[in-house]
């Protein structure tokens, strides 16, 4: 194949609609924007704009509270982890913090901590410190053994 043989596939390219080229074309003259107005013009952007008229988004209630400053957090279940010991990606003999659960690649990015969750079993014995956890967690993490430390968050001041 030769880049002058180089083709999209049938029917992935459309011809543009060329607007405003003679009356026999059915879309000159006004080229379909009606007649006269703000909207028949050039240079108009009115998202959400209705003629002075309190807009939808505005009239509409509003409910609740959306906190500004919540943490998000990574959330690892405990079968994911010893699913990831049973391949070899984590070493049970060696302590598993948040970086060693990044470095493996079970969390994409620590957010504002990782916190441990109780779903799936877990047979390794497992030192984990991590930014939180649930109660079934750290109870199933002790029944095999092992323990759950609780660093605290990395947090950003809280700006007023």
């Amino acid at each position: 194949m030769k880049l002058n043989e180089l083709r999209d596939n049938p029917g992935a390219t459309k011809a543009r609609k060329r607007v405003g080229r003679g009356v026999g074309s059915g879309t000159g003259k006004t080229a379909g924007r009606g007649i006269k107005g703000q909207k028949s013009r050039s240079g108009v952007a009115i998202k959400g704009f209705e003629g002075g008229q309190m807009p939808l988004y505005q009239r509409l209630p509003k409910r609740g509270f959306v906190n500004p400053t919540r943490k998000r957090y990574a959330v690892v279940n405990l079968g994911l982890i010893q699913k990831f010991v049973d391949a070899g990606k984590i070493d049970p003999a060696q302590p598993v913090t948040e970086e060693a659960l990044v470095a493996c690649g079970l969390v994409r990015r620590r957010l504002d901590g990782v916190r441990l969750l109780a779903k799936g079993a877990l047979t390794a014995k497992l030192d984990l410190t991590v930014t939180g956890a649930s109660k079934a967690a750290i109870a199933a993490v002790a029944a095999q053994g092992g323990a759950v430390t609780l660093a605290a968050a990395a947090t950003a001041p809280a700006g007023g």
